[in-house]
């Protein structure tokens, strides 16, 4: 984090500071975010994952454990290893009420062999966090080495940048509400300038689902959400490969909002 004062520049390499500042508020504005919780469920849902004994889901960038629930609400009784590289926010996670079989590990993306995060695991839910990776290929590696065979991964993200019309209204919501909501409860917006600026670089929809299969996934398939977030944001799905994967990855009754098989470019001739 550079600069001096209330006005800081954030980049990947200081989010985990910025969050660490940001963690006490950071619940009570992501719930002024309509749709931000039933998204997250959802995308825990797109994984299609049966409940079974022993199963063990990894939550990476749980943040204050959002993500975390969306997990145990889509998979009830699953072991979740649930990381962030932000103690603060770790801390608020902590204190909520968790079933057994949850634990909450401090670690960069990095780091996750010295913090003791072996897998194989049988889902792995990254939500908001490979936008915020430093090296976003080397981190689908490692999430793909994590993986049982056949497993899936879902990135739940934003992305914009195939879209005009997404751009559009992402730019509008961030310098409307989002950026103005978190300066007023925080007293400074520079985790939500950064927010608006790296959504807006990020990977368009084509580009991540490109670059999830030169990491090595498969049966990758992207489907976006409802209400202001539709093309906005995006459940990214994938699966490492097996030689006998039998069932489908995507769950037709949570399957509510998809990418048209045209693609977003199709979205854009009509803008």
């Amino acid at each position: 984090m550079a600069g001096t004062g209330k006005s800081r520049t954030v980049d990947p390499s200081s989010v985990a500071k910025a969050f660490d500042v940001h963690a006490r508020t950071y619940d009570k504005l992501v719930g002024a975010n309509p749709g931000y919780h039933e998204h997250l469920r959802l995308s825990a849902k797109r994984m299609g994952i049966a409940p079974r004994p022993g199963l063990r889901l990894l939550d990476l960038g749980c943040g204050t454990g959002a993500s975390t629930a969306a997990l145990l609400d889509a998979v009830p009784g699953a072991q979740v290893t649930a990381v962030d590289a932000s103690a603060e926010m770790l801390g608020q996670a902590r204190r909520k009420n968790w079933p057994p079989g949850v634990r909450f590990v401090h670690s960069r993306m990095e780091d996750l062999d010295r913090a003791g995060v072996q897998g194989p695991f049988d889902g792995i839910l990254a939500a908001y966090l490979v936008r915020n990776l430093r090296d976003r290929d080397a981190g689908l590696a490692k999430m793909l080495e994590l993986l049982a065979p056949g497993a899936p991964l879902a990135v739940h993200e934003y992305s914009v940048r195939d879209s005009v019309r997404s751009r559009l209204t992402w730019n509008l919501v961030c310098g409307m509400v989002i950026i103005p909501m978190g300066k007023l409860r925080t007293g400074s917006g520079d985790i939500y300038r950064y927010l608006r600026r790296s959504v807006v670089e990020f990977d368009g929809v084509s580009a991540f689902s490109d670059r999830m299969g030169r990491a090595g996934f498969e049966d990758i398939r992207v489907q976006t959400m409802d209400g202001w977030q539709t093309h906005v944001v995006h459940t990214f799905l994938g699966r490492r490969p097996t030689p006998a994967a039998d069932d489908p990855l995507l769950d037709p009754a949570v399957a509510e909002v998809e990418t048209p098989p045209e693609g977003l470019a199709q979205l854009d001739r009509t803008v």
